[in-house]
């Protein structure tokens, strides 16, 4: 491992509460933390792995956490707080679904209870906790899955295979779209906390605030205490994609531009956003373009269209295009890749398939193998920082110049400031390197 990327070589210890590690027959016990939004699909994945059992849920709102609960055919154990699931040595591992601001944190206390973890993207709500997610995984030699799903599609691993075979040529840019129909949120007033719900425990790390309903269930999204905009949202599957197919690692330059128009609501992330980056691994540059855009928007290089057939118009444009000196691709969000060829633009190869990113962390969970996964946690990283660089230039509105080998914005103390936060005792994301 490169010593540019996060400075991570040796093999970490054995974390003191670690199971017995399962056999390729033996159930792999799950806990699933976060329920209300994506941890239902969490539970719906899990359900239809083989030997796999989700033996607790956590989540701190007890109403979502008894539903949850009361639909599993097998009552699982449950919990509001994480760190007493993680004194039960018979979880093998645990499934994070839970705001951006407790990736990180819940990551690492799983680490360092001996749990391998699937962890929803974003990995980390800053640049410091994408560098500290890495440490841990592999100080305590755990099993760390980004949820980039996409990693994991049989299509998009024969689209980027085939970029690496020069089917498109001399690939020098990739354009990254996240046109999603979203409307406004409207504004909410501060309101007493729900019954059942500890709050305490749902501000984690981020600052005390009063409560109100735009900053709880999915609307945190947009509020910078808990959310990265959907740049951080919808489109880290996009970035990780892009990045991906370039090749690429940490950008060397980085501008962003945008606002929140239109509405006047609660949202203090953007909703209309431009992002582009420059990088220059082995001295040679690419370049990557990205957009956010929340309302009325076109279709995009074929993205969209497929869903759109058939009478029912579907108005998200989201995935990917690539442009070499051959040809272009677009990938679709959703798993298909499309090229084509030459100067007339012929049609080239294309494919559609289905991806089982869960079944990947399973299968590598049991092989013990970290070369198994698909979207290991320092991949997803790398990836996550171009969601947090993007964003603070934005919000300081100039470009930054970023340095890997310091992990730094090259004279920029304000920028770099920015890198991480003051965490709210005791949830204080620990410092490893």
């Amino acid at each position: 491992m490169n010593r540019r990327h996060f400075l991570m070589s040796s093999a970490g210890v054995l974390a003191a509460a670690r199971r017995a590690t399962p056999s390729p027959n033996d159930t792999v016990r799950i806990a699933v933390v976060g329920l209300h939004g994506r941890g239902k699909d969490h539970l719906h994945e899990y359900a239809r792995i083989a030997n796999v059992e989700v033996a607790a849920l956590c989540d701190v709102d007890e109403s979502v956490l008894n539903k949850a609960a009361g639909q599993m055919p097998k009552r699982p154990a449950t919990f509001t707080d994480l760190r007493k699931l993680l004194e039960d040595k018979s979880i093998d591992a645990i499934s994070i679904a839970t705001p951006n601001h407790w990736h990180t944190l819940q990551t690492i206390w799983s680490c360092q209870a001996g749990k391998d973890v699937y962890v929803e993207k974003p990995c980390s709500h800053n640049m410091f906790e994408a560098r500290q997610i890495v440490v841990a995984a592999r100080k305590y030699d755990r099993l760390v899955q980004q949820g980039s799903q996409s990693r994991s599609s049989p299509a998009l691993q024969e689209a980027v295979q085939s970029m690496r075979d020069g089917l498109l040529g001399d690939v020098y840019m990739a354009r990254g779209l996240c046109f999603k129909w979203r409307n406004t949120i409207g504004r909410t007033p501060v309101e007493p906390v729900p019954p059942g719900v500890d709050y305490d425990l749902w501000l984690g790390p981020a600052p005390q605030h009063a409560f109100s309903k735009n900053r709880f269930h999915y609307n945190w999204h947009w509020m910078w205490d808990y959310g990265n905009g959907d740049l951080g949202n919808q489109g880290i599957h996009e970035l990780d994609i892009a990045r991906w197919g370039l090749g690429v690692t940490y950008p060397t330059k980085i501008t962003a531009m945008g606002g929140h128009f239109m509405f006047d609501d609660d949202q203090e992330t953007p909703n209309t956003l431009t992002a582009v980056y420059e990088f220059n691994d082995g001295g040679k540059k690419k370049m990557m373009e990205f957009e956010v855009r929340h309302w009325i928007s076109n279709h995009e290089g074929s993205i969209g269209e497929a869903r759109s057939k058939g009478g029912k118009f579907d108005p998200n444009t989201i995935g990917n295009l690539f442009y070499g000196s051959k040809g272009y691709m677009a990938i679709d969000g959703y798993g298909t890749y499309r090229t084509w060829l030459g100067k007339e633009q012929e049609p080239g190869p294309t494919r559609t398939s289905d991806e089982h990113h869960f079944d990947n962390f399973i299968n590598a969970v049991r092989s013990r193998k970290r070369a198994d996964l698909n979207a290991e946690i320092e991949v997803g990283a790398i990836s996550t920082t171009l969601i947090h660089l993007a964003n603070i230039s934005y919000r300081l509105g100039r470009t930054l110049n970023f340095d890997a080998d310091s992990y730094t914005c090259t004279g920029d103390a304000e920028a770099n400031a920015m890198f991480t936060r003051d965490y709210r005792k005791p949830f204080v994301v620990p410092k490893f390197a």
